[in-house]
């Protein structure tokens, strides 16, 4: 392959399903319209600013990571929930849990200098302990600003996620992930990765927000980055995948530090944004199936 294969912003989630059990990864073209890349610049910018780099060298030293998005952006909200996106993670995601979570959500600019960040694969962050066939995340990299060859496209290594996960890749197995700016690419869990070198004079802006399945622990702690004061005036679906509800029967319920007479002391998450659910999702003994 000389370039990842790309679809139409009108492509189905069975399509985005194909390309990623295929190769890994894909790209969507126009998303997002320019405004609507420039709303989430205006309203993440006064934080990207205030940023300090990374301090090692994997997450860039000429790096700037900025976090708690759903917090900070109704913008980033959208797009954290826009349709399209939600529909092919479930399809993608699906078959491995009863619901999906937000496992991340990031900008990230590299600035110039930054040197071509390390291969890896995102599910190591937890480690060798899931096994091979079960693909823990859907993620997806928004380009904020184009993205080229000169200033730091993602390298995408395609069909890696069928290896061996310690087999190693070479720099040249890879295939750079240009795209427009309000495009994206989506990347399983397993499909070798990382960052560009910016050999540019402008900084290369993306803005990483990855899914990941319901009953695994999310590198982005969302009830502190975005807690039930901030959550309580969110949209149901947003806060479903931050985590405020049940990841399955018996998954997430909390006890308050003082009991709340009249109700269980094991409540459904959703109680604690002032939504009452009285009782934990029901379940199918024959087959573990959650319903709502």
């Amino acid at each position: 392959m000389t370039s990842l294969n790309t679809l139409p912003p009108d492509t189905s989630a069975d399509a985005v399903t194909e390309q990623l059990n295929r190769d890994g990864a894909c790209i969507i073209r126009d998303v997002l319209s320019r405004n609507e890349v420039d709303q989430v610049l205006a309203e993440m910018n006064p934080y990207i600013e205030k940023a300090s780099a990374g301090n090692d060298d994997f997450t860039g030293r000429q790096t700037k990571r900025i976090g708690a998005l759903v917090s900070r952006s109704a913008a980033c909200r959208e797009v954290t929930t826009h349709p399209l996106i939600i529909e092919a993670a479930n399809t993608f995601l699906g078959p491995q849990c009863d619901r999906i979570q937000l496992h991340l959500g990031q900008i990230i600019d590299i600035l110039p200098g930054q040197g071509a960040q390390l291969l890896h694969r995102d599910r190591l962050a937890w480690g060798l302990h899931l096994p091979k066939e079960v693909e823990p995340q859907f993620n997806t990299i928004w380009a904020l600003t184009d993205f080229t060859a000169e200033n730091g496209a993602t390298h995408v290594v395609p069909d890696s996620q069928s290896w061996p996960l310690t087999q190693q890749a070479r720099r040249e197995d890879s295939i750079q992930a240009e795209m427009k700016k309000g495009s994206v690419l989506i990347y399983s869990g397993t499909v070798i990765h990382g960052g560009g070198e910016n050999r540019s004079s402008q900084p290369r802006i993306g803005m990483n927000i990855t899914y990941c399945l319901g009953w695994l622990r999310t590198e982005e702690n969302m009830m502190l980055s975005c807690p039930p004061e901030v959550a309580k005036n969110f949209s149901k679906e947003l806060t479903d995948l931050l985590g405020y509800t049940m990841g399955n029967y018996a998954l997430g319920y909390y006890s308050p530090p003082e009991l709340i007479e009249g109700m269980p002391d094991t409540l459904p998450p959703e109680n604690a944004l002032g939504r009452r659910v009285d009782a934990w999702p029901k379940i199918t003994a024959s087959t573990g199936t959650v319903e709502d």
